[in-house]
């Protein structure tokens, strides 16, 4: 079979991509569902067409000329774009379906997210989840991640940014520690605790308030107090285990502590003053500006936006602020 028309020549392009990234004819053969022969020939008739060799053979593996090469480089950006175009379309038929990559805190991620996805997936059973638990900021398009979720201050103007819900942070101890220490009054006896934090930088570590409550009228003065403790941790999981052990008082996000204030194993520490700085007060999910949007992305949102509606607040401090 020869390639004797453009349409012809666009499909054995095709082939030629795919033969380069999978990187020897049984690959090739095995993503197209073709033969191994079905692809030599029509890499073969493409090089006839051509009239210069584009691929070099050995016996384990391929790697194109630099004519293959240059070729290659050319048109793969135009077959990744149909290839979406193509992809944007089917997506608009039937259930959302495909796999969705995404990125997320890893305390969260544990504490929140995977405990509720059992109800996603009877909601849209064609999606597959591939989740990656990382607190580094990761370049999504680079890394090929359709969707991150935040827990930021401000998501970044070169993304698109949904907002799920707010969150706070809390100072908690166990019951044992506050029997053994004491509890404090105001911020500034927390200079006579053991305080259990997150490291921010290599300068002595603070925590800022300002009143919960504060008069009708009235400013809401931030107050400053340097900490200490024997133990610091840049997870908040650890610092909430930290104080379950007995350890001292943690500061940590809303999200994590959530059960075990919950459970009565951990008791919130001045509950009149409201900590503030040391951890985002919301949760976003971004992904970069795109013109189309999977729909599994967009229904990964929206069910995220159902199952995180109301925070995290422990149900005895729903009850005291309503």
């Amino acid at each position: 079979m020869k390639a004797k028309n453009k349409e012809e020549i666009w499909g054995h392009l095709h082939w030629l991509t795919v033969l380069a990234q999978q990187g020897s004819y049984t690959a090739a053969a095995a993503y197209l569902n073709v033969t191994k022969g079905a692809v030599s020939q029509r890499i073969a008739d493409l090089e006839r067409a051509a009239g210069v060799p584009l691929v070099q053979r050995t016996t384990r593996s391929v790697r194109l000329t630099d004519a293959g090469q240059r070729l290659v480089e050319e048109v793969g950006a135009p077959f990744e774009q149909i290839a979406r175009s193509f992809a944007g379309v089917r997506d608009t038929a039937g259930e959302p379906r495909g796999v969705l990559r995404v990125t997320a805190p890893v305390a969260f991620s544990r504490q929140q997210l995977v405990p509720r996805l059992a109800g996603f997936f009877e909601r849209y059973p064609d999606i597959r989840l591939e989740l990656e638990l990382s607190d580094k900021l990761r370049a999504l398009a680079l890394e090929g991640f359709d969707l991150a979720i935040r827990h930021t201050m401000a998501p970044p103007d070169t993304h698109v940014a949904w907002a799920l819900c707010p969150t706070r942070n809390v100072l908690v101890a166990s019951r044992a520690y506050l029997r053994r220490r004491g509890h404090p009054a105001t911020p500034a006896d927390l200079a006579g605790h053991d305080c259990l934090y997150y490291p921010r930088t290599r300068e002595t570590p603070a925590w800022h308030f300002v009143e919960a409550r504060p008069g009708a009228g009235q400013a809401r003065p931030r107050v400053t107090v340097p900490v200490s403790g024997p133990f610091c941790a840049t997870n908040s999981e650890a610092l909430r285990d930290a104080a379950l052990a007995g350890l001292g008082i943690a500061l940590v996000p809303d999200f994590t502590a959530q059960s075990a204030l919950q459970g009565n194993k951990l008791v919130e520490v001045l509950d009149e003053w409201l900590p503030v700085g040391a951890f985002p007060d919301q949760i976003f999910a971004i992904r970069p500006y795109a013109a189309h949007v999977p729909r599994a992305v967009s229904v990964f949102v929206e069910w995220l936006r159902t199952a995180l509606q109301g925070g995290f607040a422990p149900a005895a401090r729903v009850r005291r602020e309503a």
